[in-house]
């Protein structure tokens, strides 16, 4: 496997190599380009210039040696003029014999066309060549050639080859040694992110990432990163908790079972003693029952998948079933329990896990609401949402226990609790069942008039029927 480190350098090179290889081709041919245009314009000029003498002295190619054909020769000493049909009928003085024209352009030239074309001389510098047709009644009579030496721009070109070659050189060994800079510096948070995520452990979830990166990337992949670790904190810290907290509630009943039996066990005991020492145990069993159905419950919640199986349900009927079924309790403890429902649209919801909801909220709601007191159930539908309201007229809750209410053993009142076999579960199981239906619930209470406790649900739409 490459490393990342080693991946960067060899793509900046790649990069540098190429956008250099790109730089290089344009700047040749552009150069070359230019160069070749500059000479041929320069023979065109020439050419035309030297197509007029001709023209105005065209006696001269066919008379004998007098002072304008010495004149003309004098003038044009690199110039041939051919005939149309590309035999030479007079050199310059200066002019050296290069090879004809080939056929194809010759007839170009026949045709009236200025052709260009380059050939190679003895000395191996390459020679550019005009051919310029010399007109008459739109026949040409004559083809003028003159020609330059291209041995400037060979030089240049060759010159600008070595300066990109050694541009080239140097910025792909700057491009080396930078991407190696580049590459420390991008990697230098990673790896401080790397020997941290080392040595984490869980006796050392309180380690943070302190990353001195000038880039935002950086700085945003520590914030997350550190952000993680403390949910990871959170998470191990609530866990250490709820096993201490499982433990203490646990070890309560084991430890009344025990002394219990020691108790009984230490002499011998009449038949009712016994009878009372077993039903003693059989009530810490109960609760220790109690609370392993509460944990099991908890820790059916927190898998990925929650222990719901979600249907179109009424609450209605099921409230009011189970408002009736607890009325009984609520009169022994001399308390009026009252329902006040609406109509209401339909939820998406399990029948048995808001059944479990409603008997926490009203099981909490009647062991804190004294005798002569009430307790009212209400179900109303509010935006498109089912609300269910729990409120009785107990003492009402501190507001220092109202933000940590719903977590795991809490008890806003300890001793109250225990006296009740409460564990303190119950509402940690109800803010579970209403956050697995897609809900919230919410307590709002004042201290010496009660309190409330709202369970609201988004309400369930059937899908249209499409009709044939």
């Amino acid at each position: 496997m490459v490393a990342f480190r080693t991946h960067i350098r060899r793509s900046a090179l790649a990069v540098m190599l190429v956008l250099l290889t790109a730089f290089a081709v344009l700047i040749h041919a552009g150069l070359s380009n230019l160069l070749y245009h500059h000479i041929d314009s320069e023979l065109l000029a020439l050419a035309q210039q030297e197509s007029k003498r001709v023209e105005t002295k065209t006696g001269a190619l066919t008379a004998s040696e007098d002072d304008e054909e010495h004149e003309l020769r004098e003038a044009a000493r690199f110039t041939v003029v051919l005939a149309p049909t590309g035999a030479v009928m007079w050199k310059g003085a200066a002019v050296v014999v290069r090879p004809s024209l080939e056929a194809s352009l010759l007839a170009d030239v026949q045709r009236g066309r200025t052709v260009y074309d380059t050939i190679a001389s003895p000395n191996n510098d390459p020679i550019r060549r005009i051919s310029l047709p010399i007109t008459r009644g739109g026949t040409v009579q004559y083809i003028l050639q003159t020609e330059s030496s291209l041995r400037l721009v060979q030089d240049t070109l060759r010159l600008l080859l070595l300066l990109l070659a050694g541009l080239a050189a140097a910025m792909v060994g700057a491009a080396w040694l930078g991407s190696r800079w580049l590459a420390r510096q991008a990697l230098t948070p990673v790896e401080v992110l790397t020997a941290t995520a080392e040595q984490i452990s869980v006796p050392s979830l309180k380690t943070r990432v302190v990353l001195d990166a000038p880039y935002e990337e950086f700085e945003r992949l520590a914030r997350m990163f550190n952000a993680m670790l403390d949910r990871l904190h959170k998470v191990f810290e609530g866990q250490r908790q709820f096993v201490a907290d499982a433990a203490h509630e646990i070890q309560t009943p084991l430890t009344v079972i025990k002394g219990t039996i020691e108790v009984a066990l230490h002499k011998s005991r009449s038949a009712d003693e016994y009878r009372d020492a077993l039903v003693t145990n059989l009530g810490q069993v109960e609760r220790l029952s109690t609370l392993t159905r509460s944990l099991l419950t908890l820790a059916q919640f927190a898998g990925d998948r929650p222990p719901v199986k979600l249907v179109p349900l009424s609450l209605e009927p099921l409230v009011q079933e189970l408002v009736k079924e607890l009325t009984v309790l609520a009169e022994d403890r001399k308390v009026r329990l009252t329902l006040d429902t609406h109509l209401v649209p339909l939820v998406l919801g399990d029948d048995g896990r808001l059944t479990q909801l409603l008997i926490n909220l009203l099981d909490n709601a009647l062991a804190h609401t004294p005798p002569g007191g009430a307790v009212t159930v209400r179900l109303r539908p509010v935006s498109g949402q089912v609300v269910m309201e729990v409120e009785d007229t107990g003492p009402g809750i501190a507001p220092e226990h109202l933000l940590r209410l719903f977590e795991r053993f809490y008890r806003g009142d300890p001793a109250r609790a225990r006296e009740s076999g409460g564990a303190g579960l119950g509402l940690a199981i109800v803010k579970e069942i209403a956050e697995a239906h897609g809900g919230t619930v919410r307590v709002d209470s004042i201290r010496g008039k009660g309190s409330v406790f709202t369970v609201t649900l988004p309400s369930y739409t059937p899908p249209a029927s499409h009709s044939q």
